[in-house]
């Protein structure tokens, strides 16, 4: 008898498509990221027109047409299958946006409330909890991970160094893979 393990990308992206399902019906669909493009501006009291707003608005808006378009679909919802298969096909094609690297950008820019190009331990914490609404226990220990060179900050380069890790690497203790809890 062989048992297939699911792989750990997966896992990820499931998650990411259960925090994202707003209301729970089973789809992803454009309100879902408009609320996610929300959540950044409430947290961080952004008005619609920092650029940083629009940054994070106009990323959820291409990375949505960028699912849809790599699902296959006629409707405008994605179911989770759905959603995990287009995301791994997004993340490879980078012919129109490269969603590691865009969206990783974007979002820095988001965390670094004060702009001094690094992520404090606040700064990381306060993502977790007022865009995510994550309360995994172990979240936090990720930062450590993230900061690699120990300075207590965590760069841009190493941010979009998990970013990258969270859409593409199978390790389950990359810190990538941690990002949200232990997988």
């Amino acid at each position: 008898m062989t048992t297939t393990v699911q792989d750990i990308i997966t896992i990820k992206l499931e998650r990411n498509f259960d925090a994202m399902d707003a209301n729970h019906n089973g789809y992803l669909e454009w309100a879902d990221y408009q609320k996610l493009g929300d959540r950044y501006l409430q947290a961080y009291g952004f008005s619609k027109d920092d650029r940083r707003a629009r940054a994070i608005q106009s990323f959820c808006q291409i990375y949505w047409l960028e699912l849809l378009r790599h699902a296959g679909v006629d409707g405008d919802r994605l179911t989770k299958d759905e959603f995990v298969t287009a995301n791994r096909l997004a993340v490879i094609d980078t012919s129109r946006l490269n969603i590691t690297d865009g969206g990783g950008h974007a979002i820095f820019d988001v965390i670094d409330v004060d702009g001094d190009n690094e992520i404090s331990k606040d700064e990381f914490a306060r993502f977790l909890r007022d865009v995510w609404k994550s309360d995994a226990p172990d979240a936090m220990d990720v930062f450590s991970m993230i900061d690699i060179d120990g300075d207590g900050a965590i760069s841009r380069q190493e941010f979009i160094r998990t970013v990258r890790e969270y859409f593409l690497s199978n390790d389950p203790d990359a810190p990538g893979s941690l990002f949200f809890g232990r997988v």
